[in-house]
């Protein structure tokens, strides 16, 4: 037996419970991060933050901010290019919100949106010119 209980393919195996410390959900005040939520880094608490406080973070974390730093991403999409699962990928947004590093714009709710029935007026006024 060679000591290996995975093949190589399976790459580092991490549980996802280490990476959030055993948390389920994220920040004490039980932030919700809806899948198209957005986030972008918060350049006015990263100016504040020290390079000794984004020390303090975990390579996940890292990660999470440097795919930030390229663009504008929805929770879903820093899920799938991390290759993290969305929960953890929530708990660790939390402690990156709660650190000032990054700012998250919530969805329009759906009752806000406007009714289908008036956006389908206003495309067939649009046609009409």
């Amino acid at each position: 037996m060679n000591g290996q209980w995975y093949d190589a393919d399976a790459g580092p195996l991490v549980r996802p419970y280490a990476m959030t410390g055993g948390r389920t959900k994220p920040g004490p005040h039980g932030v919700r991060f809806d899948l198209i939520a957005l986030v972008v880094i918060d350049v006015e608490g990263a100016a504040g933050a020290d390079a000794a406080a984004e020390s303090l973070l975990g390579p996940e974390h890292l990660a999470l901010l440097g795919l930030c730093r390229a663009e504008t991403q929805s929770v879903a999409e820093l899920a799938a290019d991390a290759d993290l699962p969305v929960g953890v990928v929530r708990v660790l947004l939390g402690d990156l919100l709660e650190g000032g590093h990054v700012k998250v714009s919530r969805p329009v709710p759906p009752a806000r949106l406007p009714d289908e029935r008036i956006l389908r007026e206003v495309i067939e006024g649009l046609r009409a010119l």
